[in-house]
């Protein structure tokens, strides 16, 4: 099982990280390697709830598909991802968005693991520069819609 923990203070409110995150169904337009993305159910009301989505991605020859649960607590300033179907063996995706001084501190912690060993060991040679890539995404995302 592999994890990625990453912290960075950015100068956007806690409310408007989380809006940002929360807004799943924009992924494909701003995350390079999201192709589509539907949601199949959702409980969400004003930023509390859980939704069910289908995420399929794409880099390079691999394409899949899976499917997760997300829950939000806008309250707690708390995004929860769980894995439910896919080609993974395991994926939780924790977002916590914190005050600070001139913004927020963005609090990313991903877990996964992989049911075939090449896609491990394709993912591990990978990572880094691929959650890099997934941070950069969302501040640029941020940079765009609120300046």
């Amino acid at each position: 099982m592999r994890q990625h923990h990453e912290r960075r203070a950015l100068p956007y409110s806690p409310e408007q990280m989380f809006d940002l995150v929360a807004d799943v169904e924009s992924y494909p337009r701003f995350i390079p390697w999201v192709e589509a993305l539907r949601v199949l159910r959702s409980d969400v009301e004003d930023g509390q709830g859980t939704l069910t989505a289908d995420m399929s991605v794409g880099y390079k020859m691999f394409r899949e598909s899976f499917r997760s649960e997300v829950t939000l607590d806008r309250d707690a300033k708390t995004i929860g991802v769980n894995y439910i179907r896919g080609p993974l063996k395991s994926l939780t995706n924790d977002w916590r968005f914190e005050p600070a001084e001139g913004g927020c501190v963005v609090d990313f912690t991903i877990t996964f693991s992989f049911r075939n060993r090449l896609m491990q060991m394709a993912a591990n040679q990978l990572m880094e520069k691929g959650f890099m890539r997934l941070v950069g995404a969302f501040e640029a995302e941020a940079r765009r819609r609120y300046g």
